[in-house]
């Protein structure tokens, strides 16, 4: 007698795939805000603020840009004192949770803020980490926000990548 299972949502499967990661390898990761939601400039701020927190702790910052609806980071993660990589997705969870929360308060409102998933990806040995620090300044001025990355407030490059 067949059984009847019930439909599996697209791509949950996604969560129970591995992510391997080295420590002192750069990483170029994106999340999105879930929803409709349009961060504010305030919100914005405070998590340009919780990113620059992290910076030298656990992670390598080399740059970041917060945009209306999402956030993109290029950084690699640091090792903690027993020489283990921090895990990156304690980071996020970390990153989106502490953000999430105080953009809730910030907003009068409850709820997700941030889609679950984050997507990573480890720069190739043919992708120059200046190119893509590049990428991030140039985001605002692609999506109209601003005419120079230097006019947007909520962009971080590491003055060594300028």
């Amino acid at each position: 007698m067949p059984v009847n299972l019930p439909p599996v949502p697209k791509y949950q499967y996604r969560r129970r795939l591995p992510h391997f990661q080295k420590s002192e390898t750069p990483l170029f990761i994106t999340f999105c805000t879930g929803g409709p939601l349009i961060l504010p400039d305030e919100a914005r701020q405070l998590v340009l603020d919780h990113c620059l927190r992290e910076r030298g702790t656990k992670v390598k910052l080399f740059a970041a840009v917060v945009m209306p609806d999402h956030v993109h980071l290029l950084l690699s993660v640091l090792r903690d004192e027993r020489g283990w990589p921090f895990p990156l997705y304690e980071i996020m969870q970390g990153l989106k949770g502490s953000t999430a929360h105080r953009i809730n308060k910030l907003l009068g409102r409850t709820g997700p803020v941030w889609q679950e998933e984050s997507f990573d990806h480890v720069l190739r040995s043919d992708e120059s980490l200046k190119a893509k620090c590049e990428y991030i300044r140039q985001n605002p001025v692609r999506t109209g926000l601003v005419a120079r990355p230097e006019d947007y407030r909520w962009l971080w490059v590491n003055p060594e990548f300028k």
